[in-house]
């Protein structure tokens, strides 16, 4: 062992010097009161503050820091030790990564990486983790020997749906071999410095922060969350030097396996350091020791099939056939049906296929019909909008928008690759037949594009089938049904968390509704929706019963024994990390700010998203601050207990325009105030809170009339 000792010795010692005599000459050039800081995040520097609590703002705290970094390495054989020295490294590692970012510069803007990751990115990661359509992460870093097998490594995991960062001269290798990169394949390349590896460290560090409420300072909390409930590894390319395995060592040390295709020997540690020389078991081995399992479906398509083009931009130029209903019927219906009335995987396209050159603009109805005993007209919609998503997964292809609002774009590349309409059947008939088997059991499909044909079946069944659902949603309120559901869906990184599905409250991520979950616990009986009798009512105007606080109390086990559904104030619902947004209260206005994760600036709080999200989530309980959906704010449901919808009083214009419609009907309909939004502050308006007050106080804001909030 000693061999391996010396080499994470080696490399820690190095990473060590180097990082004292950085921010020595840093601060000798700066001063150290300068301050510093990485980019969009309020977990300072994420590395150092997990591990110790301390929070880094200027030069001079680094001092301390790189005192502890070398405490570290303590040069002992013992492998324990060593890994500690590879921690080390990490830390070495965040702060010369961090140095690059004194001033406010932006070392990444043109060197093929995005550096630092964004807390927003990581929390909007949350949901795909935990659902599985990213089920695992991998660390590509080095510089391989052969780059087409490198490219057919990333290409597997990228088909599987892995999160893949690449780290140093894989970075020009992987795009040069034809492999698709950046957040929207999720191959996302960090930067060409071993040091760039830390990036993916504090990604896994800060999720244990805002998922698994691990407090800063609690070291085995922290490394045993990453082990148990970060499924990642490492994969080393090409010659191993001192720096790169003391890096190797500091993931193994957080429960990453590392595989490299260089030939240890001895050296290896079975389920921690392992050789894999033969490239085409790479990717099978990684997933092997972290116990990864990829559910893979075979499609009769010449495309790839993965959430990992769920992203993907079209672009027009690119274009050849396009499907909008700007400018053609274009509309997607799925439809019950007696078993006796279809025929099983039968596909019927009716009008033209797509031909010739040039940018086609067709029309297209995508007409599914379904039946099945456990088959319900209420699974309709969620079938319906899971369309969105599934062809979304198809390599060359773009897809938004849902029902009679539609745009999707064919790539020229997909095309070329045999790309037929045919295929958006296939993928449609595989996927309605894997994910929802428990209630469908026969499926038949119809595509048309003939134009009259298309807007005769949405003028005479979608629209009205459209406006049916609409008007029994729209009636369906939480006084209206027997129960609601519990959801733990993010229980996979926050354990401690677990929502409450009603009709008028969707889960905090915003993808679960309460028909979503209705239909989730008849497709997965013993799954993470879970109905609850809505019985045991002991306050109606916070929300509160008993049957909730039971069903809570043990998904949450033992951990949140009361919640109200419908106050920000007393015992609010907890947050898993994933929330599209966060509702905060403002004192001063006598109401609340609600700010969506895309947001980036200040709000009238002092704090940004990040810093308002860091006070809430990994399923904790703050008073005055709660996580939601975008929808739950157009709910009458919506701070119920404090007054309802009118307290807020600042919003980003962005989520103030998405959410106008369903907002000022539902104030309007419980104050008799038009066009409320228009009293709204947003950052077009005033951002400090002084400045914010006059604004209400001019248009007469209704939240300053109301009862205190606090």
């Amino acid at each position: 062992m000693s061999g391996l000792t010396d080499l994470i010795y080696g490399g820690s010692n190095a990473v060590a010097g180097l990082t004292e005599g950085a921010v020595n000459d840093a601060i000798a050039t700066y001063g150290e009161d300068a301050p510093i800081a990485f980019p969009d995040t309020a977990y300072f520097f994420p590395t150092i503050y997990a591990a110790t609590g301390v929070k880094v703002t200027k030069l001079g705290d680094l001092l301390a820091c790189v005192g502890v970094l070398k405490s570290l390495i303590t040069n002992k054989e013992d492998l324990g030790d060593a890994l500690n020295a590879g921690l080390a490294t990490a830390v070495g590692a965040e702060i010369l990564e961090g140095l690059k970012f004194i001033g406010g510069a932006t070392p990444y803007e043109n060197e093929g990486g995005i550096g630092f990751v964004p807390d927003k990115i990581i929390r909007s990661l949350g949901v795909p983790l935990v659902t599985g359509d990213i089920p695992g992460v991998a660390v590509v870093i080095g510089t391989a020997d052969d780059p087409a097998t490198l490219a057919a490594v990333v290409k597997d995991y990228q088909s599987k749906g892995i999160l893949t960062f690449l780290v140093g001269g894989v970075v020009d290798q992987v795009p040069a071999a034809g492999v698709k990169v950046g957040l929207d394949f999720r191959v996302v390349p960090l930067g060409h410095d071993v040091t760039a590896v830390t990036h993916v460290v504090t990604v896994a560090i800060r999720a244990a922060l805002i998922f698994g409420n691990i407090q800063p300072g609690a070291l085995p909390d922290l490394l045993a969350y990453t082990k148990e409930r970060v499924p990642a590894f490492v994969n080393a390319f090409g010659a191993l030097d001192a720096v790169t395995v003391s890096a190797g060592a500091g993931a193994i040390a957080l429960g990453f396996p590392v595989i490299t295709d260089q030939d240890l020997g001895d050296l290896q540690i079975a389920g921690a350091l392992e050789s894999v020389t033969d490239l085409d078991l790479t990717a099978a081995k990684s997933l092997e020791l972290r116990n990864i399992k990829v559910k893979t479906k075979s499609l009769p398509i010449p495309l790839g099939c993965a959430s990992a083009f769920e992203g993907e931009i079209i672009r027009k130029a690119d274009t050849y056939a396009e499907f909008s209903s700007d400018k053609n019927p274009v509309f997607e219906l799925v439809v019950m049906r007696d078993p006796s009335e279809i025929t099983d995987h039968k596909i019927i396209i009716d009008g033209p296929e797509m031909a010739g050159e040039g940018m086609l603009e067709m029309a297209l109805a995508t007409y599914v019909e379904v039946s099945g005993t456990k088959m319900q007209s209420d699974f309709e919609p969620v079938i319906e909008r899971k369309i969105h998503y599934w062809f979304n997964f198809l390599e060359g292809i773009m897809h938004t928008g849902q029902r009679n609002l539609i745009r999707i774009r064919i790539s020229n590349e997909a095309r070329n690759m045999g790309f037929e309409l045919k295929h958006f059947a296939e993928v449609l008939y595989a996927m309605i037949m894997d994910d929802f088997s428990e209630v469908v059991d026969k499926c038949q499909i119809t595509l048309i594009t003939d134009p009259e044909k298309a807007r005769a079946l949405m003028e005479n069944e979608a629209l009205p089938r459209y406006t049916e659902r609409d008007s029994r949603i729209d009636n369906m309120t939480d006084e209206s049904v027997d129960k609601y559901y519990t959801c733990i869906l993010c229980q996979s990184f926050a354990p401690a968390h677990c929502c409450v599905v009603t009709p008028e409250r969707l889960g905090l991520c915003g993808a679960v509704s309460w028909l979503d979950a209705k239909a989730t616990k008849e497709l997965t009986p013993l799954g993470a929706c879970q109905p609850i009798d809505k019985i045991g009512l002991l306050d109606e105007r916070l929300g509160i019963y008993t049957e909730v606080n039971k069903k809570v109390d043990e998904a949450s086990h033992g951990n949140v024994h009361q919640v109200t559904l419908y106050s920000i104030m007393e015992d609010p619902m907890t947050s898993c990390g994933c929330f599209e947004c966060i509702c905060g209260v403002m004192p001063e206005a006598n109401g609340v700010v609600v700010v969506n994760r895309e947001y980036v600036g200040m709000t009238p709080t002092g704090m940004t998203f990040g810093e308002l999200a860091s006070m809430t989530g990994g399923g904790v309980q703050t008073p005055g601050f709660m996580g939601h959906g975008r929808h739950f704010i157009g709910s009458q449901k919506f701070l119920y207990a404090e007054g309802g919808p009118e307290r807020i009083v600042w919003m980003p214009k962005e989520l103030k325009d998405d959410v106008a419609v369903r907002l000022n009907k539902t104030v309007q309909k419980l104050t008799g105030i038009e066009n409320f939004t228009d009293m709204i502050c947003d950052e077009t308006i005033a951002t400090d809170s002084e400045a914010v007050l006059a604004f209400l106080e001019q248009v007469g804001h209704p939240a300053l009339a109301l009862d205190p909030i606090m």
